[in-house]
């Protein structure tokens, strides 16, 4: 956590932020745990090689909490809340696989504080894995 938190209010068209993450076993089960999402495709490796997938696949929201961490921690950053997430799920992401969540300002209202983002996830080959759009708004906080 920083020492010293900078809440901003001067964004840019086309400004963007990424974050990275290697997607783990422990990871899986630690948001099933959280989420109570125990579905076999993401925890059972012997179901899952029944599947499409042949192997056990991340939770979509697993993903999708990257691009979470994308908003709160980098753009816009701290004091970021979250009013809609629109998102498209594109390929399966893998245990292994690295993740890189990217936030676009598409657009800003500063009078009202509030930003419209294309969220994207890549994988470390470069395809896309989610997709979408999200808005949220800088709370104003008070010195």
């Amino acid at each position: 956590m920083p020492d010293e938190i900078h809440i901003r209010d001067d964004f840019q068209i086309g400004e963007t932020a990424s974050f990275s993450k290697t997607i783990t076993e422990s990871d899986i089960y630690a948001y099933a745990g959280i989420s109570g999402d125990f579905n076999p495709v993401h925890v059972n490796a012997e179901f899952a090689k029944k599947t499409r997938f042949k192997e056990r696949i991340a939770h979509g929201m697993l993903t999708a909490g990257l691009v979470s961490a994308v908003l709160g921690m980098k753009l816009p950053g701290p004091g970021a809340i979250y009013l809609s997430q629109q998102m498209e799920f594109l390929k399966p992401v893998r245990i292994g696989d690295t993740i890189t969540a990217t936030a676009e300002v598409q657009a800003y209202n500063a009078e009202k504080r509030i930003l419209t983002l294309r969220t994207t996830c890549t994988n470390q080959r470069g395809e896309a894995v989610l997709e979408g759009r999200a808005v949220v708004m800088m709370d104003r906080i008070q010195a």
